[in-house]
C-alpha cells in the first residue's frame, strides 16, 4: 500500500474519547444535564461534520437540543464559499453576546471553513471576544481535548493555524434522522478552481479506506436507513491516495452490492473526472439512484479556462451524452456562476444556450461572489452588478420553464418513492423522493415514513411533485 493520507492513530482516537468521559463526569456533578445545541451553515459535508459533533457532545454528557436558547455549550459550523453566508454568520455570532451576557458560563464555539481564513480569526480574536473556542476542520477530531481546554482553563482557545489534513475513524455520530445518512468518504480538494476558497480551507484531497466506508454503509442499512448519499468535495478522486487500485465507480459498485433495499447517492462529481466507467456503475446497479450532480458553471469555455475548470464546453457536452447513452431518463442537476470577472454578455449567452441544450431537471444558481485569497478576486471585472442581475434573472427564468417541463413529463406515471419525512401542510402531509430525487407531496399514514411507497403523480409545480399513493 502507497497510502499519501496520514490516518490518526486509534491510541489518539481513544485519548480523545477519554476527554469526553472527563467532560462526562464533570456534567454528572450538575443538578441538570447541561445542553448543546449546532448550528451549520453550508453543504451536506458540513452536516456530516455537525453529526461527529453532537456525536462527540452526546459523549460528553450534553443534551443536543435544537435551539440556542439556554444551551451550555453553543457550536457554529460555518461555510466559506460565499461572502453573503460569512456576513450572515458573524451577524449571528454577534447577536450571541447577549445571551452570553445573561449566562456567563456558556461557551460559544465557531468552527468549519471560515474558521480557517485569516481575516475572520483575526475577527473573531479582536471583536468578538465573547466567543471561546474557534478550530478548523482538520482538526474536527480534537473537539473534545479543545472543548476540555476551554472548560478547564475558562480562556480562549484558537487552533486555525494550516494544520495538514489526516483521516480520523472511530469518532462517535449523532445522526439527524432515521432516513437519510450522509457518509463521508473523503475530505478536502485539489483542483483549486480560481473563485472557490475551498482547497484553502479544507485542504489537499484525502480518502478513507474503502473498508472503513462500506463497515458504515453495511450498519446503516442494519439500522434501517433507506437514503445514503456518499460526499466528497469531487468524489471522483476518491482513492487517488490510497494506492490500492481503489477508484469511486468501485467503492460505489461495492457498496450497491451491500444486502437490503436502500439507494445510493453521491455529490459532488467533477466533470473532468466523470468517467464513462462511473456511468457503466450507475447504469447496471439498482441501487444507485439515477440521479448525479454535475457542476459546469460555465458555458463558455474561455471563462472555464479562466475558472481552472479543466474542460471545456464542448467535452462537458459529450459528458451529458456519453450519460444519457446509458441512462436516458437520468435526472440531471448542476451549478452555475453568473457575472465571474471578464464575463461578457456573449459568454453568458453560451452559458444559456447550454441550459437550453442540456436541459437540467434543477440547477443551483449564484452571481459570482468574490473570496479573499483567491486568485479570480484578483481579477478585472467591468460589468455592471446590474447587468449582472439581469442575466442572473434570464437564466432563472429559463431553467424554471424547463424545470416545470421536466415535471410535467411526471404527470401519470407511477414512481418508486422514499417517503422521508411529514409536512405541515394537511392536505399533503407527507413528503418523499423519486429514485431521481425530485419532491413529491402526498397524503398518507404518517407511519410511512422511512418506506418506499408506489406514488402516482398527479400534478406538479416548478420545485415539486404531486402524488396519490397506489
Amino acid at each position: 500500500m502507497n497510502r499519501t493520507t496520514p490516518v490518526i492513530p486509534q491510541e489518539e482516537i481513544a485519548r480523545q474519547r477519554a476527554y469526553c468521559a472527563e467532560i462526562r463526569a464533570l456534567n454528572a456533578r450538575l443538578e441538570r444535564a447541561p445542553a448543546a445545541y449546532v448550528d451549520t451553515y453550508g453543504c451536506q459535508q458540513n452536516e456530516a461534520d455537525s453529526e461527529l459533533l453532537r456525536g462527540m457532545l452526546a459523549e460528553m454528557g450534553y443534551e443536543i437540543v435544537d435551539t440556542d436558547r439556554d444551551a451550555d455549550v453553543i457550536v457554529i459550523n460555518t461555510c466559506a464559499i460565499r461572502e453573503h453566508a460569512e456576513q450572515r454568520v458573524l451577524g449571528n455570532v454577534g447577536a450571541l453576546v447577549h445571551g452570553k451576557r445573561r449566562k456567563p458560563e456558556q461557551i460559544i464555539c465557531l468552527c468549519g471553513c471560515m474558521a480557517r481564513e485569516q481575516h475572520v480569526a483575526d475577527k473573531l480574536r479582536q471583536s468578538y471576544r465573547h466567543v471561546d473556542l474557534v478550530f478548523g476542520p482538520q482538526v474536527l477530531w480534537r473537539f473534545p481535548e479543545l472543548l476540555r481546554r476551554v472548560i478547564t482553563r475558562r480562556g480562549r482557545v484558537f487552533e486555525t493555524g494550516d494544520v495538514p489534513g489526516a483521516i480520523a475513524e472511530g469518532l462517535p455520530v449523532r445522526r439527524s434522522g432515521r432516513v437519510k445518512a450522509w457518509v463521508s468518504i473523503m475530505y478536502g480538494c485539489n483542483n483549486f478552481c480560481t473563485y472557490c476558497i475551498v482547497p484553502y480551507v479544507r485542504g489537499r484531497e484525502r480518502s478513507r479506506e474503502p473498508e472503513a466506508i462500506l463497515a458504515e454503509i453495511r450498519q446503516l442499512v442494519e439500522e434501517g436507513y433507506k437514503d445514503i448519499t456518499l460526499l466528497g468535495q469531487n468524489v471522483n478522486s476518491y482513492g487517488k491516495d490510497l494506492g490500492e487500485g481503489v477508484d469511486f465507480p468501485d467503492l460505489l459498485e461495492r457498496a450497491a452490492a451491500i444486502p437490503g433495499d436502500f439507494l445510493l447517492r453521491f455529490m459532488t462529481s467533477h466533470p473532468k473526472d466523470a468517467t464513462e466507467k462511473l456511468f457503466d456503475v450507475m447504469a447496471r446497479c439498482e441501487k444507485v439512484a439515477p440521479v448525479i450532480h454535475l457542476p459546469f458553471q460555465s458555458g463558455n469555455s474561455r471563462v472555464l479556462s479562466a475558472m481552472n475548470r479543466r474542460y471545456t464546453r464542448e467535452q462537458y457536452l459529450e459528458k451529458v451524452r456519453a450519460l444519457r447513452a446509458r441512462i436516458p431518463d437520468v435526472v440531471l442537476t448542476s451549478d452555475v456562476i453568473v457575472g465571474f470577472p471578464g464575463e461578457t454578455t456573449e459568454e453568458f449567452e453560451d452559458t444559456l444556450s447550454l441550459i437550453q441544450e442540456v436541459r437540467f431537471d434543477a440547477l443551483f444558481t449564484f452571481i459570482y461572489s468574490p473570496r479573499k485569497g483567491t486568485p479570480a478576486a484578483q481579477l478585472p471585472d467591468p460589468m455592471s452588478k446590474e447587468e449582472k442581475s439581469a442575466n442572473f434573472d434570464r437564466l432563472v427564468e429559463e431553467q424554471n420553464r424547463i424545470s416545470l417541463e421536466k415535471h410535467q413529463a411526471y404527470i401519470g406515471t407511477v414512481q418508486r418513492c422514499l417517503v422521508d419525512g411529514l409536512s405541515d401542510d394537511p392536505r399533503n402531509n407527507l413528503n418523499a423522493r423519486t429514485p431521481g430525487g425530485r419532491l413529491v407531496h402526498l397524503s398518507g399514514d404518517p407511519a410511512l415514513v422511512g418506506q418506499f411507497v408506489d406514488v402516482e403523480i398527479v400534478d406538479c409545480s416548478t420545485w415539486a411533485l404531486f402524488g396519490e399513493k397506489r
